[in-house]
Order: C-alpha cells, then structure tokens, then sequence
C-alpha cells in the first residue's frame, strides 16, 4: 500500500506520467515522505499486470480523478497514415467508420489488455480477432517463437512442425483426415471453394447473407465484417462472372435453401456458412438448421463447408462442429491455429483432399505456407487450450460478461438482445430475436457508436462495429469482467 502526503502540484505531476516514467516520478518526490510497499517496477518491460495494480494503487491512494482520456497521439498517427495507405488502415473496420471518433492506434499488448500510444489502458474483447484464445503476448509462446526464430523465419521447404500441428488439427476437428495450411482465412476459402468445384464438377455455391468468408470475388456478394459495417452491397471491381454462380439465402432458412437446390438441380457444388455468424454480429443457428443442411447437401450430392476460421478451437476444442455434433465435408481454419501469427487451413475428407495437388489435379500453393514460426505458435496455443477446464473457463466468464452487459443495458431502459457460445459473444441494440443479416439491421448502430466511445473512455475496447462478434480468452479475469460490466453501466446510463 503507498503512504500519500503530497501537495495537489506533486499529485498533478504523478498523474501526467505515463507507467514507463513512474518510477523515476516517485525518486523526485521521495522527499515528501513517498513509501513503496513493494519493489515491483512500473517500467514498460515489467509484467503489465503487475504495472496495473501498482498503477492501481496509486490511483486509489491519491483519491483523485484518473488522467483525463485523450487520443491525441492516435489522431497525429492516423491523420498521418492517410497520406500513406486507402483510409489510413491495412484493414477497413479498423478506421473506425461505422462508430465515428478517432481510430486506436495500438502501442503493446499482454494478456488480456492493451495499451494504446497515447498510454491508455484497456480491456480487450477484440483479441486481434480471435485467435487471442490464450491471451496476447503469452509468455510460454513467445519463448517459443524465440527459440524457432533463431533457426530461420521461412524455409520454403517442408518442416517437421507442419506434421506436428497438422496431427493436432486432425486429431482436434471431426471433419479433417487432411489438412493443407496457408496464410490467411480468405487465402483457406478460396482454395476450399476452388476444391469443392473440382471434386463435384459443379460450379455454383449458395452462401448466406451477412456471412464474411474472406474478400475473394465469389463471396463478396452480400457478405458480412467490414462489407456490412461501411454498408457496401458488393465490391466494385469484382466482375458479375465472378459471383454469377453464388446463390444466396437468408441464414438460418433452409426453405430459401431447398428452392435453390431445387431451382438448380444437379448445379451446386457446395453450401458454405459459418455456422454461428461472427460477421454479422453473434449469431447462432437455430434448432436443426445445420442438420437440415447436413441432410440436403447430402441428398444433393453437394458439399456442406463450415467456415470455422472464427469458432474453430473457440466454441470447443474441435470448433463448432463438434459443439453441434454436426460433421461438414470440409473446414477452414484460421486464426487459433496460429496463435496470433498469419495462418489459414482447409481441410476434409480425405477422398476431397486428395484432389489438392501434388497429389491430385486442383493447384493451390503458398511460399510462407507452413512456416516455422506460424506452426510454432500454434503447437503452443493447441496444446494449451486442449488442458482440462478450458472451455469451462470461458464459458463461466463470458456468461458473466454478456449477462452482465444485457442486465445493465435493459435496466438503464435500452432495448437489447445478445448472447454466448463458449469464449464468443455479442450484442445489438435490438429488442430480438436476431436470426440473420435483416434481423440484425435492425441494430441502433447510432447508439452502439456512442456506446462503444464511451467504453473506449472507461478503458474497454470493443469491436468498432455493430456487426462484429466479441472474444474473450483464459488470460480475462473475473475482475476483468467486473471491471467492464461497471464501465457498461456507467455507458448506458449517459447515451
């Protein structure tokens, strides 16, 4: 506990200083009767959890208000990368532009917070996300990473880490006996739509609205993520030639589904979903919608494809599949499987994956395909999150979370509906029930806007858009949770 006899100039000064200079402000004042109960250092190389509860401590000794929020590094930061990429981001959610105000520009990360380089501190949902399952930055993979990085970053060649994790996703996920990695989602369903097509002949898809399955051509036909959040109903640039064969149904309406195989006979190669929609806001399939999929692609001699690149190894260890105890013919994975480095998968029975070549015809390849580090930090993550009690952990605090967020809202007199799976959630402010893309529009993206501000002030950071699903990991605490579910209330009883 620290002892406090200071003048309000000297707490003034305490405040202004960011964690890394704490220390060398307490040595200044050391003469104004200053006692540490404790040698842990506030520097920025320390364990951040325990820079928090120093930080803490202080706070609450000197009883006065937290340094006002300020984002003004950010702002000279973001204004200056609009001059150097399209919007000033590498990705379009990330410019802030269904939530208004200024874009985070992100400083460091370590389990369960983020530090942003104005120096403000948050509780992260986002989880650079979802493949944060573990936590950022956790020590175990980094030592990992270390001590892969040192025998080369890239071989372009084969390497035993690729069998080692390859063995986990097989033994882990119901639908893959083979499995082939790349470098990104998007990179996974392309080859997985491309794979489909040669198997079956056929060349059409149905896909459902408001589902994102990465920004290929095909899928960009009223897909979800940052094409629903800056309201794009397609993408220019993609040719008609290029969607004319992706059919599209509402999620969650298998009659739409059955008139489109009918209306299409012997034409469909495959259905593809994510089966719970995480790029649309949280949706979950309602009763039997997934085995009367799995039963009509089936009579059709079509291909059911999860889009497991979100719930894969989140909803369970063997993603959404095994949740459901629904088997698809193929799975794409990503995300998780990575542990925060850029990966994908695809993968299926082994009769399909055969096709992939060099054992078949279908051409796919990638150079960083399989590399070292990607492999290792996923070794890591797999094996961790497969330890007794996991999905029971996430499962306690995110109920907690997403109750808490509903119960503060309504009682503060918002409408709202949401729900949870495992260590995914989500929310609209909508009276519900939500079940696909229309039934979320209906969403107050005004007032998420201002509530997502005003969690950014309370130190939580959401993701900025309506339609993008929530995450949590092992490294959240309960206190965390406490902690968000207290700013939530603050939040809703201001907009």
């Amino acid at each position: 506990m620290v002892s406090v006899f200071l003048s309000v100039p000297v707490i003034r000064l305490l405040l202004i200083f960011q964690a890394k200079q704490l220390r060398e402000a307490m040595a200044a004042v050391s003469g104004v009767g200053l006692s540490w109960g404790s040698k842990v250092s506030p520097s920025r190389s320390s364990n951040p959890s325990s820079r928090r509860r120093v930080c803490s401590k202080v706070r609450m000794a000197l009883s006065v208000d937290e340094k006002k929020f300020t984002l003004q590094k950010s702002e000279e930061i973001f204004n200056a990368a609009k001059d150097l990429m399209p919007g000033g981001v590498n990705s379009p959610v990330r410019a802030f532009k269904s939530v208004g105000g200024q874009p985070i520009v992100f400083d460091s990360v370590k389990g369960s917070h983020a530090w942003d380089v104005d120096g403000n501190e948050y509780i992260d949902y986002v989880g650079s996300w979802g493949p944060a399952i573990i936590g950022h930055a956790d020590d175990e993979v980094i030592a990992a990473l270390s001590a892969t990085l040192k025998k080369g970053t890239s071989f372009g060649a084969p390497c035993l880490l690729e069998n080692v994790l390859a063995e986990m996703v097989i033994s882990a996920v119901p639908s893959i006996e083979m499995v082939r990695f790349v470098n990104s989602g998007t990179e996974a369903c392309m080859a997985v739509l491309r794979l489909a097509r040669a198997f079956t002949g056929r060349e059409k898809i149905i896909k459902f609205e408001g589902c994102y399955h990465g920004h290929a051509d095909p899928f960009l036909v009223k897909a979800g993520s940052g094409v629903a959040t800056l309201g794009l109903p397609d993408s220019p640039g993609v040719p008609k030639a290029a969607t004319y064969e992706t059919l599209i149904s509402p999620y969650n309406d298998i009659a739409t589904v059955e008139n489109l195989f009918e209306a299409n006979k012997g034409e469909i190669s495959a259905v593809i979903l994510e089966p719970v929609v995480g790029n649309a806001g949280f949706i979950t399939p309602k009763p039997d919608f997934l085995n009367a999929l799995r039963k009509i692609t089936k009579d059709n001699g079509s291909l059911l494809i999860f889009d497991e690149v979100m719930t894969g190894f989140r909803l369970a260890y063997g993603g959404a599949q095994e949740y459901f105890g629904i088997t698809p013919d193929l799975t794409t994975l990503g995300k998780i499987i990575g542990g925060g480095l850029p990966v994908g998968a695809y993968g299926g029975r082994r009769d399909i994956m055969e096709m992939v070549a060099p054992a078949g015809p279908m051409y796919q390849a990638g150079t960083l395909s399989g590399n070292p580090l990607a492999m290792t930090a996923g070794i890591h993550t797999v094996k961790r999150i497969k330890q007794p009690g996991t999905y029971e952990y996430l499962d306690k605090i995110t109920k907690a979370l997403i109750d808490g967020i509903l119960e503060a809202g309504k009682s503060a007199g918002h409408a709202m509906c949401g729900g949870y799976i495992s260590g995914m959630f989500g929310f609209f402010f909508t009276e519900g029930p939500v079940y696909n893309f229309t039934d979320a529009k209906k969403s107050d993206t005004a007032k998420f806007g201002r509530f997502h501000r005003g969690m950014l002030e309370q130190g939580v950071y959401l993701a900025p858009s309506q339609f993008e699903a929530g995450f949590t990991s092992l490294a959240h605490t309960m206190e965390d949770i406490e902690q968000t579910v207290a700013a939530a209330d603050t939040v809703f009883r201001k907009i």
